[in-house]
């Protein structure tokens, strides 16, 4: 596989030119479906809430066994 050649962008240029670069750019860009968005933005919600509720859980045992090892000295 070939790899692509990237080039810098002219920031010395007209704007002009510098915004029809962009949009060249973006027009290759291979842009994911409605329904991948939708999807993938409830598996990362769904994780982020499970790793949420391990770490508190967490949180909430070791706060608990601090309290009890505090309160006995």
């Amino acid at each position: 596989m070939e790899m692509p050649t990237l080039t810098k962008p002219d920031f010395r240029g007209s704007p002009v030119v510098f915004l029809k670069e962009v949009k060249s750019e973006l027009a290759k860009v291979s842009w994911p479906s409605r329904n991948q968005v939708i999807k993938l933005t409830v598996v990362v919600i769904i994780v982020s809430f499970v790793v949420g509720v391990y770490i508190g859980g967490f949180d909430l045992i070791f706060t608990k066994l601090t309290d009890l090892l505090l309160i006995k000295q």
